[in-house]
């Protein structure tokens, strides 16, 4: 009895199907091996990106440029800013003139100014010692950061001044500490929120963009005609596409979580086999749309600009990777949460950093799933219609 070849799989096909799927894998196996560019962006870009971005992109202020306009030059005056010299965030200048740290300021040589009044050690000990910090503002989100941490330092030394000079001690008033703790990322760096991104774009690159510029080159070659004339599926071909870049996308994760764990110290506070599991399921989601991608457009250049439309530029810009998603206008987050990296994102935070929070693991997992059925059913679908 002759074997029909219609979509899915018989068991009396079983065989047939497996042999057929066999050898179109052996063959986009040998062919990945051959393009050697595939090859390096699939497997050494995912490395290089995490070192880049782990040692060379930083959110933290370190050694930031502050002139000290000291106007009071008692001793008292340099214990209130003794915190600021201690601090390894600051790289304070001393001047002589607010008209001197102004000019600094003017040329971005300082990025704030601390000012000690001429009356500052006689204003504390009458509970009125104040302290000026000006900030350059130009860039608001370090700004931010550096004022901050110069008012928390200038803050804490200037409560022991207040309190040594008021005789707590020999009252026998015990000081006030602070104690203070940092959730979910305990060495309070940006390289702990950073990372996890990373792992997410880096996935999205092997998966939706690789593929896409894969499959539309053999558009480009003519090499599918070749299967017209073949008793092969559209749902193999498929399989066939998508396996070896699977496997690549496994190695890259792989090599991102080993970087993460042993050379930027990114904790794991989840369930790693639910790690693995969101990442195969986020996966998937790429490499559905990488295929659609490459069917819908037959053309290398085309599929590259489509890929870095809807893959590549929302895991910057929309999936939370640099900023907060909840500090954008409504309809901005409403259009971030569409795509499959914001919900990615999401999940492997969660994981990394916080543990197994089930509720967003279950929904965010339950959003990937969906998502990796769509893709790859849309996928399916134009291949089958392509080749019908």
């Amino acid at each position: 009895m002759p074997e029909t070849y219609q979509d899915g799989v018989a068991p009396r096909n079983l065989a047939a199907f497996l042999r057929r799927l066999y050898a179109l894998t052996r063959k986009e196996v040998r062919q990945l091996l051959r393009d050697k560019s595939n090859l390096s962006i699939g497997l050494l870009l995912p490395v290089i990106l995490m070192l880049i971005f782990g040692y060379g992109l930083s959110l933290d202020v370190r050694n930031a440029p502050i002139a000290v306009v000291l106007e009071d030059a008692s001793p008292t005056a340099m214990d209130a800013i003794s915190g600021l010299q201690l601090s390894p965030y600051f790289s304070p200048l001393l001047m002589r003139s607010m008209h001197e740290a102004e000019e600094k300021m003017l040329t971005r040589e300082v990025d704030a100014i601390v000012r000690v009044p001429p009356d500052f050690a006689s204003a504390l000990n009458a509970g009125q010692g104040k302290l000026q910090v000006i900030v350059h503002g130009a860039e608001a989100s370090r700004a931010t950061i550096i004022l901050n941490y110069a008012t928390s330092a200038l803050a804490q030394q200037g409560a022991r001044l207040q309190d040594r000079s008021a005789g707590a001690a020999s009252d026998g008033i015990g000081q006030v500490q602070v104690e203070s703790r940092l959730w979910f990322n305990a060495a309070n760096t940006s390289t702990w929120y950073l990372v996890p991104g990373l792992i997410v774009l880096i996935m999205t690159l092997t998966g939706a963009f690789l593929t896409a510029l894969v499959m539309a080159r053999e558009w480009e070659r003519g090499t599918f005609e070749a299967l017209f004339v073949s008793p092969v599926k559209p749902v193999e071909i498929l399989l066939a596409k998508i396996i070896p870049y699977f496997v690549v996308g496994i190695i890259g994760l792989a090599m991102c979580l080993v970087t993460a764990r042993f050379l930027f110290g990114v904790p794991m506070e989840g369930s790693l086999p639910l790690l693995l599991l969101s990442s195969v399921l986020y996966l998937f989601v790429a490499l559905g749309i990488g295929l659609l991608i490459s069917s819908v457009t037959r053309n290398q250049f085309m599929a590259s600009q489509v890929s870095l439309l809807i893959s590549l530029l929302p895991v910057f810009m929309l999936s939370g990777f640099m900023f907060d998603l909840r500090n954008v206008p409504v309809m901005i987050n409403v259009i971030g949460h569409l795509f499959p990296a914001t919900h990615f994102m999401t999940l492997i935070k969660t994981l990394m950093l916080a543990g197994n929070i089930w509720p967003i693991i279950i929904l965010e997992g339950s959003i990937l799933a969906g998502y990796a059925v769509l893709f790859i059913g849309l996928a399916r679908l134009v291949t089958r219609k392509r080749l019908d």
